[in-house]
């Protein structure tokens, strides 16, 4: 019997946030997607959803609108799977909202957050950020998963904040052949340090595909801790509770 409390997944469409979708409704948790309502596959991806046994969720971006979504909702679990990439803003894809690191990972992220606090069920919220969001920012997509942090920290929301090095596999739809080379070689090479004694550093920075982080998330969102912080290594060790 699904948990009566829902889970909402934002960026539910994007390689990672599939697989938690999948993986709630798996779980028997009231799963609902979120998918923009000016996307043009929202179509597709309605009856790919509603075919797993989740509910669509089509908020528009802004804040009033999100805060009644979550006021009706109630949902214990938010998941934030938000993010865009350089290549999608140079193409400046149509949407409501610019794809860009400012405007998609830092601006929706804290809309949503903001939300969440504002609902009253203070439900947990669980962040997809990357290895390394606590030190100094080496770049902007790093600057904004580092002040993304912050402000969950600083919401006292029950939290995870999710630190993984590469996410990537051969299913990804999104065509990254850059991401996923340095990946597949990062992988060889640390596979290599492994043996040779460094097998701490080879776990660390492992690549993990979009269904491991999925499995991964949704079973330490399950957690009774307020705040945990989950770099690679426990990322795995969850895979294998």
């Amino acid at each position: 019997m699904a948990d009566r409390a829902p889970v909402f997944v934002a960026g539910a469409t994007g390689y990672t946030g599939r697989e938690v979708v999948r993986e709630c409704v798996e779980r028997g948790l009231d799963t609902v997607a979120h998918v923009r309502p000016d996307s043009a596959r929202l179509d597709h991806w309605r009856a790919h959803f509603e075919d797993l046994g989740a509910r669509v969720d089509t908020t528009e971006w802004k804040l009033a609108a999100f805060k009644a979504s979550f006021e009706a909702l109630q949902p214990k679990t938010v998941y934030a799977l938000l993010g865009t990439t350089k290549a999608r803003g140079k193409r400046g894809e149509r949407s409501a909202v610019p794809d860009t690191y400012e405007a998609v990972d830092y601006g929706l992220t804290t809309l949503l957050l903001e939300a969440a606090v504002a609902c009253g069920s203070r439900p947990r919220f669980v962040y997809l950020s990357a290895i390394g969001a606590e030190g100094r920012p080496l770049n902007a997509y790093m600057d904004v998963r580092k002040r993304v942090e912050a402000a969950i920290v600083g919401s006292e929301l029950p939290h995870v904040l999710a630190r993984p090095a590469f996410v990537s596999g051969g299913d990804r739809e999104e065509a990254r052949p850059t991401e996923r080379a340095a990946a597949v070689v990062g992988d060889a090479l640390l596979g290599i340090v492994g043996k040779l004694g460094g097998k701490g550093l080879a776990t660390k920075y492992r690549s993990m595909t979009g269904a491991e982080v999925a499995k991964a998330l949704v079973h330490i969102a399950g957690r009774d801790a307020e705040t945990i912080v989950a770099e690679t290594e426990e990322l795995l060790r969850a895979l294998e509770a």
